[in-house]
């Protein structure tokens, strides 16, 4: 897992990483990133939630995998995401999801969520958020970058919720029904981006 704390991010490997792939714009882009840590560090956990949404909503345009990286499907690093400044839902949920760990928020209590966003006048789109469980048995906050307002799931209900993950496990929907499968096993993109966030710095056990 993620080890959620200080020691768990090599910032000089991170740092030198950032510098060597996309030179002062990846230097800044960490040093915001440590910023938003230091400052979000003693808020509460809905604090760091809303700081968290807000700081990625506010610095990562949305664009298409196509258009970034001409590929149909690429899930980003966070160090990615942010030197870049631009990314699709998989990338900001898979960025927020990792600084929310670094900030001490348990994995247990964050999933990544496949749904299908409902729109007026628009078919079905495929989707991705970050939601918060602040108990187990709770209704989730949504961290969304098409509607960026931190908001519970019951007002949000143009989401439809397929299913959700973390790097522990798989559920149906957003349900307490585990699928009993290594979602890393199930998901090879999901694996490869935790390879690629280990090797860019970050802590993975």
């Amino acid at each position: 897992m993620f080890v959620a704390t200080a020691d768990g991010t090599n910032w000089r490997r991170l740092e030198s990483v950032a510098r060597m792939r996309y030179g002062d714009t990846g230097s800044a882009s960490v040093e915001a990133w440590r910023e938003l840590l230091a400052n979000a560090s003693t808020s509460t956990e809905r604090g760091q939630l809303r700081a968290v949404n807000d700081f990625f909503n506010g610095r990562v345009s949305w664009t298409t995998d196509e258009a970034l990286f001409g590929q149909a499907d690429y899930w980003a690093t966070p160090l990615e995401t942010l030197a870049l400044g631009a990314g699709d839902c998989e990338d900001f949920s898979i960025a927020k999801y990792v600084t929310l760990l670094e900030l001490g928020i348990p994995a247990h209590a964050l999933r990544l969520v496949y749904v299908k966003a409902i729109r007026p006048g628009l078919a079905p789109q495929a989707h991705m958020v970050l939601a918060w469980y602040e108990t187990p048995g709770s209704s989730p906050m949504i961290l969304d970058n098409i509607n960026t307002l931190l908001l519970p799931a019951e007002q949000r209900g143009d989401l439809k919720p397929v299913f959700s993950f973390n790097h522990m496990d798989l559920w149906l929907g957003t349900g307490e029904k585990r699928s009993g499968s290594n979602p890393r096993a199930r998901m090879a993109r999901w694996q490869q981006v935790l390879n690629r966030t280990q090797a860019d710095g970050m802590t993975i056990k």
